[in-house]
C-alpha cells in the first residue's frame, strides 16, 4: 500500500526524530548521591550504571550501606527519567500533540 507523499514525508521525519531522540537519551549522564555524598552512583540514559563510589566510613554498617545504595540508584534512575522526558518534550513540542501524550 502506497502512502500519499505528504504522509511518507511525515513518517520519515518521525523516524528521524526518533533516532535523534534515542541518540540524545544515550548521551545522558547523571550522578546521584545518598547519605550526604557517602554513596554516589553514575548512570547513563539507558539506566546502565557507569560507576559507584562508596565512602569507606559506611562500609561497616551493612544495613545502612544497603539503604543508601538503593536510595542513590533510585535517585539516579529518577534523574534519567526526568532528563529523558525533558528531551522528549522539547522534541515533540513542535508537533502540536496534546500535553501528556508522551
Amino acid at each position: 500500500m502506497k502512502m500519499p507523499g505528504n504522509m511518507q514525508s511525515m513518517m520519515k521525519q518521525a523516524q528521524q526524530m526518533q533516532q535523534k531522540l534515542q541518540e540524545q537519551i544515550a548521551a545522558i549522564r547523571v550522578e546521584a548521591s545518598a547519605g550526604g555524598g557517602m554513596i554516589t552512583v553514575k548512570m547513563d540514559g539507558h539506566k546502565n550504571v557507569l560507576g559507584v563510589k562508596i565512602d569507606p566510613e559506611v562500609a561497616g554498617d551493612v544495613e545502612m550501606l544497603q539503604d543508601m545504595v538503593m536510595a542513590a540508584f533510585n535517585e539516579a534512575a529518577k534523574k534519567v527519567d526526568e532528563e529523558s522526558q525533558s528531551k522528549m518534550g522539547g522534541m515533540l513540542g513542535g508537533l502540536g500533540l496534546p500535553p501528556g501524550m508522551f
